[in-house]
């Protein structure tokens, strides 16, 4: 599942590839961008911020976001080169005398003016992967709204960039609080956000994510993510899933909860 790991680790992936080469293919596939075609200009840089990917190219910005399917794959310039994916669900296909970049099933991609970079990214909370890292207004974002779940407001990606489903999960287990816990009740929120900073630091550079230490493959990466039914690696309890759905969300799809009733109680809410 994409979440700031994954896109950091594919923006360095797409750096190398691209940045400061020459495009000599440019093929949106996307509707409302299909006649965009910067052919001729040169790649300035490849960034991610949290879990969005940037391209930077001709004054103007590539942005995706991967949501559940997508990825980027690098293949070898030239012709008879096959894709490990399904040539309908390219998305954005640009070349270079190198390499060819094809993003397939991508949740998201637009191009806007670099000088609109705000207008699209601007809401975004610290970058857990970035440069600009700042602990201590994630901290202040997180703690504007008390009552909020900590689980929802992980996953706020206007409190903090990069935390998705499967590191929230983590990251509550880690710290032995159950989801549903309002932030303002979680006993130590400093380590939780130094965590959340460490766990994404130790998987970006890993092709396969790992929470536990152990090998990073399967049922030995996980604490409790996809765990349910399972025993709890630390006391023995039966692992259990539920979903809940953050009421200030546009459209209220659940997601997936994976927490240990022992280690992670469900706290009485008043």
């Amino acid at each position: 599942m994409p979440e700031g790991d994954t896109v950091w680790r594919q923006a360095r992936q797409l750096d190398a590839a691209l940045t400061g080469r020459q495009l000599t293919i440019c093929d949106v596939r996307v509707p409302a961008f299909a006649t965009v075609d910067f052919t001729g200009s040169t790649v300035d840089a490849v960034e991610s911020r949290g879990k969005h990917l940037v391209i930077r190219t001709a004054g103007h910005l590539i942005h995706s976001h991967l949501k559940m399917e997508g990825t980027w794959h690098i293949y070898p310039a030239g012709p008879g080169v096959r894709w490990r994916r399904p040539a309908h669900t390219a998305r954005c296909i640009l070349g270079t005398e190198a390499s060819t970049v094809v993003g397939f099933s991508l949740g998201l991609l637009e191009i806007v003016p670099a000088d609109q970079e705000d207008s699209i990214l601007g809401y975004l909370g610290p970058d857990l992967l970035g440069p600009d890292w700042d602990a201590e207004l994630a901290l202040q974002r997180l703690l504007a709204r008390p009552e909020r779940a900590v689980g929802v407001a992980l996953l706020d990606q206007r409190n903090l960039a990069g935390i998705g489903n499967v590191f929230r999960s983590e990251l509550c287990f880690l710290v032995g609080i159950h989801p549903e816990l309002p932030i303002g009740q979680v006993p130590d929120l400093p380590r939780l956000v130094a965590l959340s900073k460490r766990l994404l630091e130790a998987n970006k550079a890993r092709t396969n994510r790992s929470t536990t230490g152990g090998p990073a493959r399967g049922d030995a990466a996980m604490w409790v993510y996809g765990r349910a039914g399972r025993p709890c690696r630390r006391c023995g309890t039966t692992v259990r899933h539920d979903t809940s759905a953050d009421p200030d969300a546009p459209t209220q799809q659940p997601r997936d909860i994976y927490y240990c009733p022992h280690c992670q109680p469900v706290p009485r809410l008043e």
